[in-house]
């Protein structure tokens, strides 16, 4: 058979012709950024099947192993909650009541909203994409690769900042915890960063490090570890509603809004990091049993439970102290307790409930951006090494270490404000990204079996992207340095490494050339 470009009935002896390139639309740059990958290939890679065309490289999905799906509706429910509830609750009023007075309440409210928005949103795509990478995914699916490589960055931003900036949070309730039970603190030079003046923050180093050992040895273990947690955590914070309004003091509400409107965005866009539980979901989804059922149902069970909550303990904490007595309190909700009764004792259980459930809460996130990872490793944007599974547990334990090393780092070094802030614009942005991404799926591939749709589209989606740019305009101005210095390494190893090494770069490039890439 005559090759690509010759003629089969040319007269004998005459020079065939110049060999003709075939050169596809994806080789241009625009049409690279913008390449999507199937939802075909997606799920096909969850299953571990090969769900590219020939001439796919063989790493990631293809290895034999792929991630086991055990976990059920109630264990997903909980990982959600887990993730949620306690992600700022514990800690994140000292630095937002501050800002917002007692109108902190409607800032959990606006937060809660966007929130809520977004949910739907999630919902959706994970019903109709059931793979892990969360909107990394979701964004790889409907906006093209230039975009999902961006969300994994933001990714990168929303949970391994937001695990160290937990991490600090568990560290001032440990040392609390401490303090009330054997009347001594932790040095000053250990417990915080040295923006705060100290040198580094120890026990959040220990944190990170007990959550890394547990993912390691397999996820099964892990979920229930963190089933359990999430009871103690929703006892406690029920105690310290309960406990805190018998000290409610209305007057504490007046002015409600000294700092104005203004002080209640800021607010809201500090807090807004407590509710990256929601997404952390949606990373579960090579993993989850029956998931076009379980992820949607799981995604607004966490939501309903959480925002009760948040606004309860906002409204009973503010209720009972001043607002002005919340700038700078370490241990806050331990500390009110103490103040209302008198004794040590229910600020000890709780201070005891708070470092149970903040361990919960970073063994989630820290799950979640391992298995971000892992999906970007699986599609060549970053090092195969990142898409290696361990045959005995099925976990990527290389990811578990590079994640663990650089929470640790951050968490010892950089202050909670910044950490927090940090977190939240690669939350928001993430977000934005799925309610777009419900929208062009819609339009792209409307007969895609989808285990549940957002009610009210498109309103639905384009009033949540319009929440989370609202709440992105209230950050700090360096919360934007760090997301630009973000987004020039984002560039540079993308066009440096994850253009060049893409699955679908390598698989374009084989069906060119006919050959197999492997």
């Amino acid at each position: 058979m005559a090759p690509f470009g010759a003629s089969s009935d040319r007269p004998p002896g005459h020079p065939p012709p110049p060999r003709r390139t075939l050169v596809l639309a994806s080789n241009t740059l625009g049409a690279r950024l913008t390449r999507r990958k199937p939802v075909s290939t997606l799920i096909a890679e969850s299953e571990g099947r090969d769900g590219l065309p020939a001439g796919a490289p063989e790493e990631g999905g293809r290895s034999g192993i792929h991630l086991r799906r055990s976990i059920g509706l109630w264990q997903l429910s909980a990982i959600g909650i887990g993730a949620t509830i306690g992600t700022g609750i514990f800690f994140v009023l000292n630095s937002a009541v501050p800002s917002a007075g007692p109108a902190v309440i409607l800032s959990f409210v606006i937060a809660a909203v966007t929130a809520g928005l977004t949910a739907l949103c999630y919902a959706e795509m994970a019903s109709a994409i059931p793979v892990s990478g969360s909107s990394y995914s979701y964004a790889y699916a409907t906006l093209g690769e230039g975009v999902a490589f961006a969300v994994g960055i933001c990714l990168l931003m929303e949970y391994g900042v937001s695990a160290s900036a937990i991490a600090v949070g568990w560290a001032e309730y440990l040392n609390k915890f401490f303090d009330l039970a054997f009347g001594f603190k932790l040095p000053e030079v250990l417990s915080g960063a040295p923006g705060e003046g100290h040198w580094f923050n120890l026990p959040a180093l220990l944190l990170v490090a007990m959550v890394c050992f547990l993912l390691i040895r397999g996820v099964g273990e892990s979920v229930k570890v963190n089933a359990a947690m999430v009871g103690v955590k929703i006892v406690i914070l029920l105690l310290f509603i309960g406990v805190a309004l018998t000290g409610f003091h209305s007057g504490n509400l007046t002015p409600f809004m000294p700092l104005g409107v203004g002080g209640v965005q800021v607010a809201a866009s500090s807090i807004f990091f407590s509710f990256i539980g929601l997404d952390a979901v949606s990373t579960a989804g090579e993993e989850v049993k029956n998931p076009r059922r379980t992820l949607p149902m799981a995604i607004i069970i966490s939501l309903l439970v959480v925002t009760v909550l948040y606004i309860l303990v906002a409204l009973a904490g503010i209720g009972a102290q001043p607002w002005e007595r919340f700038d700078g309190q370490e241990a806050g909700l331990a500390q009110i307790l103490q103040d209302i009764t008198g004794q040590s004792w229910p600020a000890m259980v709780f201070a005891i409930g708070a470092i149970v459930s903040i361990f919960s809460i970073t063994l989630v996130v820290i799950y979640g951006q391992t298995r971000i990872l892992y999906s970007m490793g699986r599609d060549g944007m970053l090092p195969k090494r990142f898409a290696e599974l361990s045959p005995r547990t099925g976990t990527p334990v290389w990811n578990t270490i590079v994640v663990g090393l650089g929470v640790g780092v951050l968490a010892a070094f950089v202050p909670l404000r910044v950490l927090a802030d940090i977190t939240s614009l690669g939350t928001l942005l993430a977000f934005s990204v799925v309610a777009l991404g419900v929208i062009v799926l819609r339009r792209t591939q409307p007969d895609l079996p989808r285990g549940f749709k957002v009610p009210g589209y498109p309103v639905v989606p384009l009033v949540s992207v319009g929440f989370c740019v609202y709440l992105i305009t209230g950050l700090h101005a360096d919360t934007f340095v760090a997301g630009g210095v973000a987004l020039v390494i984002a560039v540079a190893v993308y066009f440096g490494y994850s253009i060049k090494h893409s699955r679908l770069e390598r698989a374009e490039a084989a069906a060119e050339t006919g050959t197999r890439v492997g």
